[in-house]
């Protein structure tokens, strides 16, 4: 259980999230030691004050969800994010300059992210997987790596689609073992988490968290 755990992004990212809901996630996440909590930038700084003295991370949302600010902004978000007590930032590409084929802006963009994180935060890149085709993610996935991102990720949970074994699969050949690969988005049993795992998934990303790790303690056969 306490393994399982450690892989998973304890995720609450919803508009109407309320500070009763985020303390709630908060106990849970030190309950189970998940990796991390993901939260939006505004409760940041009510997450750190829960979280500080346990080993488990606050991660933060970037160019959120749409991935189409500014590089500027995105840089300025993730240094703020840092200074009230992130120490994960999972930032959206820019989508639409990607179906342009402008790699550099891409690029450009990811790299500002992982500058303004220097060595502060783990950086994982959304390319949004639901709305590229398999020549897309890859090229977003060799940006990401290329910039110096941490991980790899496939999804907000606010588009058309989420994590799939095939884009899992397809991320971490493009990657290799060097690069962290997060599966999110409709991730929700045991039985997904087993599935994205064994594709090449080294974090998941879930708002299921607590359900999951019980069914892995309640049922031997994961």
């Amino acid at each position: 259980m306490s393994t399982i755990a450690s892989a998973i992004d304890h995720t609450l990212l919803k508009p109407e999230a309320t500070k009763e809901q985020i303390d709630q996630l908060c106990a849970e996440a030190k309950e189970y030691t998940f990796a991390s909590v993901c939260v939006n930038p505004g409760w940041v700084e009510t997450a750190y004050a829960h979280l500080k003295d346990t080993p488990v991370k606050v991660c933060t949302v970037i160019g959120f969800p749409l991935g189409a600010t500014t590089t500027e902004t995105k840089a300025f978000e993730t240094k703020d994010a840092i200074e009230k007590g992130a120490t994960e930032v999972d930032m959206v590409i820019n989508v639409g300059a990607l179906k342009d084929g402008d790699t550099a802006r891409v690029q450009k963009d990811i790299e500002a992210v992982v500058n303004a994180a220097s060595g502060k935060a783990l950086v994982k890149v959304i390319i949004e997987t639901a709305l590229l085709t398999d020549e897309e993610k890859r090229t977003a996935s060799q940006l990401a790596k290329a910039a110096g991102a941490d991980f790899v990720k496939t999804s907000t949970g606010f588009s058309t689609g989420g994590a799939t074994v095939e884009d899992i699969r397809l991320m971490r050949e493009t990657v290799g073992p060097e690069v962290g690969v997060k599966a999110s988005g409709g991730v929700r049993s045991p039985e997904d988490v087993q599935k994205m795992m064994e594709a090449g998934a080294t974090r998941i990303g879930a708002s299921s968290g607590v359900a999951i790790v019980q069914g892995y303690s309640s049922d031997s056969a994961y």
